[in-house]
């Protein structure tokens, strides 16, 4: 059969994280001469998930993924599979109710058992989880958090030992949580998808779809129903306003002591901290990460340096073997969005807003999708319904992101001056720039060549900001993406950055 292959080495940012090995796949060359049941529009968990699950209940499905798959934030994530999660269950019960809890913690284990059932050769270990106190207020949060999982049926307990160096007052522990190797787990559930007569299109940028008849159409491709995942919907959408972007940050080091902690190990600051263990290529790494902040608000070298001091305070550290931050969204509420798309043709799903539980979450609504693509009851349906009313617990939330977004449209069209010459510009650095009263994203590569853009983000219209670790420039309103080139790495935009031709001399 002939065949398209890619050699998945790539990720949406320039620093490479553990998971980006050199694997060679190959995809059946697909002919799109039918009406699919499904097109699925992205390659991460979310996506894979819910192509296999549609597939093997009959239906015929095509995947279409605009990089390679794992490229966004599957292969950026750390990797922990957990029973708890960002939005603690106390939080959920205030916005969704107590029965509203109990269902949010049904779908975190449901998506932790879908994983635990998938996978086959993809680094699966089952390991305890530590979350621990270092001062008075963060035991208040800590007994909350017990509380809360305890009411809701999840179990954990309060322990005094925790294998960790940071001194602490209190801790809980979760008995059998996980970790994986996300591209690994991901080339599981993609055999398994075209075994069962998935198609797979990759380099494949879906920008909208048109529908006549219930049928939707992009470019060459049909189908009855389409579902993106995405992380985001491309486009403006109602989910611009009810999510807010974020970075996480993550180093993996190589300890003098040779010891590391068989545990997934998390603190209670704000922002917080994580550390685990994973073997790469043969050699046992400590994976330390946390430091999260909205994408586009803060220098993340500065991010690194302060996670780089963070583990050096704690850890004897012989070197960094990686370093590498990922993307993920925040919705106002707490709780992700799944389903019918809002303002769209019947037949559009998405699901965005994990906060920092993708892995389950992402699992759990390829479960909740698929059963809706096939007009079958789910549980979860009307609790991450995409289009449900927001509980009023979260309307301040809701005016804080918002407003903070109207402030970057307005004010980072603002703070530039002439005085950001390009001369003073150095190689591997960017920064937005004023040259002849136009402002210009300007990147100046390793041979000192210029790389001129247009900074306007082509989703909403906010100014890039120039993240020097990934050499990427990041929208700090809606978490659009651009490489040196001005190339969309991730929605909400689907069209490019415009290049400029600019004196160099400026």
């Amino acid at each position: 059969m002939a065949t398209e292959t890619q050699l998945i080495t790539t990720r949406d940012g320039a620093s490479q994280s553990p998971w980006q090995e050199p694997v060679l796949k190959a995809f059946p060359a697909t002919k799109n001469d039918l009406v699919y049941d499904a097109l699925v529009v992205g390659g991460g968990i979310t996506g894979l998930t819910t192509a296999l699950l549609l597939q093997e209940a009959g239906k015929q499905v095509i995947l279409a993924e605009a990089h390679s798959p794992g490229f966004g934030t599957t292969g950026g994530t750390s990797a922990h599979i957990n029973t708890f999660a960002d939005t603690t269950y106390r939080e959920a019960e205030s916005a969704f109710g107590e029965d509203g809890a109990k269902l949010f913690a049904e779908a975190i284990a449901e998506g932790f058992a879908l994983i635990s059932s998938r996978q086959k050769d993809c680094d699966f270990e089952s390991k305890p989880g530590y979350l621990y106190a270092e001062t008075d207020n963060e035991v208040k949060q800590l007994d909350e958090i017990y509380r809360g999982a305890v009411k809701v049926g999840v179990p954990v307990a309060y322990t005094d030992q925790v294998p960790t160096p940071v001194p602490f007052k209190k801790a809980l522990v979760w008995d059998r949580q996980a970790q994986f190797h996300p591209l690994k787990y991901l080339q599981d559930l993609q055999t398994a998808f075209l075994a069962a007569g998935g198609r797979v299109k990759i380099n494949t940028l879906i920008t909208g779809v048109e529908t006549k008849d219930g049928i939707h159409v992009s470019g060459d491709i049909q189908a009855k129903a389409v579902v993106y995942a995405t992380h985001m919907p491309p486009n403006i959408n109602l989910f611009n306003f009810e999510c807010a972007p974020y970075r996480s940050y993550v180093m993996a080091v190589k300890l003098k002591s040779g010891k590391y902690p068989e545990a997934l190990i998390y603190d209670s600051q704000e922002p917080y901290h994580y550390v685990r263990s994973h073997v790469i290529n043969g050699e046992e790494l400590l994976l330390v990460g946390g430091l999260d902040h909205k994408t586009g608000h803060e220098d993340p070298d500065k991010a690194f340096a302060n996670l780089d001091q963070y583990v050096r305070k704690y850890y004897s550290v012989s070197s960094v073997k990686y370093r590498w931050s990922s993307q993920y969204y925040v919705p106002v509420d707490g709780l992700p969005y799944i389903g019918q798309m809002p303002m769209a043709a019947e037949g559009i799903y998405c699901a965005t807003g994990y906060n920092g539980n993708g892995m389950m979450l992402g699992s759990v609504a390829g479960k909740i999708l698929s059963d809706m693509v096939r007009n079958q009851p789910n549980k979860y349906e009307k609790l991450f319904s995409a289009a449900r009313i927001k509980p009023l617990d979260s309307f301040s939330e809701f005016v804080k992101e918002n407003a903070d977004v109207a402030y970057h449209f307005v004010a980072d069209r603002v703070k530039v001056h002439e005085t950001d010459s390009l001369k003073r510009l150095q190689p591997g650095t960017g920064k937005v720039v004023e040259v002849d009263g136009q402002k210009v994203a300007a990147y100046r590569d390793e041979a000192g060549n210029i790389h001129a853009l247009n900074p306007v983000c082509t989703h909403a219209g906010c100014i890039v900001s120039w993240n020097g670790e990934e050499k990427s420039w990041d929208c700090p309103c809606h978490g659009a993406r651009y490489d040196i080139r001005g190339k969309v790495l991730t929605g909400p935009a689907t069209k490019d950055l415009l290049t400029l031709n600019i004196n160099e001399n400026k």
